[in-house]
């Protein structure tokens, strides 16, 4: 039975007046095998019975740790959706999954299915918002390694420049690829296969795109080693938001929470992160986001930031600032 707690709520800003109707909120990189996580995850309630919640990946490595949330969420919220993350897809010794690859992630997919939850194998359902429907596309892109480290041209050089400087990620030792040869092949795969889906919605329905890792590199050009964002993309969906009618985007994996724009597209990175992460930056988005109804009010001198009560321009440049920091999934 899914519960509605008005005074243990995160949900942010209230819900429609006129209809009546809840909000679509989103959540990522819970990472609740850490012990200082899970109080957060206990405290993820909806602000309304009817409000959907976005799952952008990263619940947890174990796979019964990933159940366990993926479950308490399900009870609570009208509806789930879940994207996988790379954490996910490990494969740690200390879980009794001992699948790897591909037979993981269905493994998990049919997980989701037995708990209600929608996956991007699943048809992508409608979200009834006060200004009509929109459809919202959970995705399973991964990374190609093109976006590549600093004077690098190849995979090869790049991940030489990263392995010189110690900055590796976890990927390449517990993220297993069968049946496809490496992570790059494995992402083609499914962009190939997931633009041929998004090429046949309705272009009059807007779309909501929730994939874990950025599908623009822009978002990455903060982060503190460049050289990791050859583990946070591709450039196959550079422009994915302006050939699709995208209403928004949303993901996460750069432990980096915030509200971007490019080309006039809004872009929602929804991490909660480490604990290290989010004592820093206190959670400057609340740890729920709500994507729709949209709650910004636009300003002849900028977007007027709700969470901050600063402008977007100010809000932004605070959050470059604390954005600084090591990568979150790095060997070094």
């Amino acid at each position: 039975m899914r519960t509605y707690n008005e005074h243990t709520t995160t949900a942010p800003g209230p819900t429609d007046s006129a209809t009546g109707r809840g909000s679509l909120l989103a959540v990522s990189d819970l990472h609740i095998a850490m012990s200082d996580n899970r109080p957060l995850l206990e405290s993820l309630h909806p602000g309304h019975p009817d409000d959907w919640l976005i799952v952008a990946g990263d619940v947890a490595e174990r796979s019964e740790d990933i159940e366990s949330a993926l479950r308490l969420l399900a009870d609570r919220f009208a509806r789930v959706l879940w994207a996988p993350g790379n954490h996910e897809l490990w494969t740690p010794r200390a879980d009794s999954l001992t699948l790897r690859g591909e037979e993981r992630y269905l493994h998990l997919v049919e997980l989701c299915r037995s708990l209600g939850i929608d996956t991007p194998e699943d048809p992508y359902p409608q979200w009834q918002g006060p200004e009509g429907p929109v459809t919202v596309a959970p995705l399973f892109l991964l990374y190609d390694y093109t976006f590549r480290a600093p004077g690098t041209t190849t995979k090869a050089e790049s991940l030489a420049y990263a392995r010189g400087t110690g900055v590796v990620c976890t990927d390449e030792f517990l993220l297993h690829t069968e049946p496809y040869d490496g992570a790059d092949d494995w992402c083609r795969a499914r962009v190939a296969a997931t633009e041929e889906r998004l090429a046949a919605a309705d272009p009059d329905v807007p779309l909501v795109l929730v994939n874990h890792w950025p599908l623009v590199r822009r978002p990455t050009e903060i982060l503190h080693y460049p050289e990791f964002a050859q583990w946070c993309g591709t450039e196959l969906t550079a422009d994915w938001h302006t050939r699709f009618n995208v209403a928004a985007v949303v993901y996460g994996h750069l432990h980096i929470p915030r509200r971007t724009w490019y080309d006039g597209v809004r872009f929602e990175e929804v991490s909660v992160g480490y604990p290290r992460e989010w004592r820093r930056h206190k959670h400057p988005h609340g740890l729920l986001r709500r994507i729709l109804p949209y709650a910004e009010v636009p300003m002849a001198t900028g977007r007027l930031n709700t969470f901050f009560g600063l402008t977007e321009a100010e809000a932004a440049a605070r959050e470059e600032a604390a954005a600084r920091t090591e990568p979150s999934e790095a060997t070094t």
